[in-house]
């Protein structure tokens, strides 16, 4: 299992998560360093994993790849017609495949980008909305996302002809979406709240609220409808979806507010049922963690493991994929960027 992280300071953290012999009294797993360097010239702000391929997106405007497996940065995607930061980052995996088929990327000019990943060549860049990018989701049929932007719209995109589908005003500015596994149904994030929409036609099923008035900062789905998320209240909250009440939580999971969190055993390989429900949480003081979720309604719950990584984290992305398969980038050449019409 492979994690990675961004910060402020420039650095991409890159991480395997090892297990080390049984013993009662320490953790069960360690976490260890694959690489740490200043890969963008200004902070990192969003970071994607699958299988043995890692991406990082910057306020510098770039895209940087990296090999997992080999622990090597592949430098950076060249044509992706961004002219701002990248808010967005986002591999598509079919569930038989072990290795991404897609990379999709967005910005905070409001563009949007498909790569191919075999190689890593520009498919697609078209800008459905002018307005800055906040999150996106890919469903888990690969041909369409979901995308939330600053100025509070929200907006259905066809990845396969690369043009927006359906936009709308929300009335409030969303920070975060997120498809659940099946894709029957999208999670969106607005401040301390999470609204669950059934994905046909948008309708919101409820609205999952623990009152803390404390925003969320990130979210993970996982499998059975649990949904994790984690923020400026320093807990790591599980939902339950389907009845949409509080299933359990690790109060005081950090010491500072949680960046990001990411479910690493979700129907992503054979062994995943096997595994403990591993999910991994990172914080703004540099400290990365991993959990055993099924020990979280324990009092005191503890990390299976932990690192310093002692920079101002900003993102966490994982994957317990494994692929014998290389990442690499293809002949890149310049594309036209197409706009919507009425995009504004």
């Amino acid at each position: 299992m492979s994690i990675i992280a961004g910060s402020y300071e420039r650095f991409i953290w890159g991480f395997k998560l090892k297990p080390t012999k049984h013993d009662a009294d320490t953790q069960t797993l360690t976490l260890s360093p694959l690489f740490s360097y200043p890969s963008h010239i200004s902070s990192i702000t969003t970071v994607a994993c699958s299988g043995p391929a890692a991406a990082s997106g910057g306020s510098d405007d770039t895209i940087h790849l990296y090999d997992l497996p080999s622990a090597s940065s592949l430098g950076s995607l060249l044509d992706h017609n961004h002219t701002a930061s990248i808010t967005a980052l986002s591999f598509y995996t079919p569930s038989s495949l072990s290795f991404p088929r897609n990379l999709i990327s967005a910005a905070a000019d409001g563009s949007v980008s498909i790569f191919d990943t075999d190689p890593f060549v520009l498919l697609k860049s078209f800008r459905p909305h002018k307005k800055a990018v906040n999150d996106l989701a890919i469903h888990p049929s690969g041909k369409l996302a979901l995308a939330v932007y600053r100025d509070e719209c929200f907006a259905m995109l066809n990845l396969v002809r690369g043009k927006r589908s359906f936009c709308c005003r929300l009335g409030h500015e969303a920070s975060l979406v997120k498809f659940d596994p099946s894709g029957e149904r999208f999670f969106m994030v607005v401040n301390s709240k999470v609204g669950v929409h059934q994905s046909e036609d948008a309708k919101l099923l409820l609205e999952l609220d623990n009152g803390s008035h404390k925003r969320i900062l990130c979210a993970s789905p996982g499998d059975s409808g649990t949904l994790f998320t984690a923020g400026e209240d320093r807990a790591i909250t599980a939902w339950d979806t389907n009845s949409g009440k509080l299933a359990y939580s690790i109060q005081d999971a950090h010491p500072a507010r949680i960046k990001g969190v990411v479910t690493l055993t979700r129907n992503e390989n054979e062994g995943a049922s096997e595994d403990p429900y591993l999910v991994a949480s990172a914080s703004s003081d540099g400290i990365i963690r991993v959990w055993d979720m099924r020990m979280a309604a324990k009092e005191n719950a503890k990390p299976l493991a932990e690192t310093n990584t002692k920079s101002r984290l900003t993102c966490l992305a994982g994957s317990a994929l494994k692929s014998m398969r290389r990442p690499q980038i293809g002949n890149q050449k310049a594309e036209k960027l197409e706009e919507e019409p009425n995009s504004g």
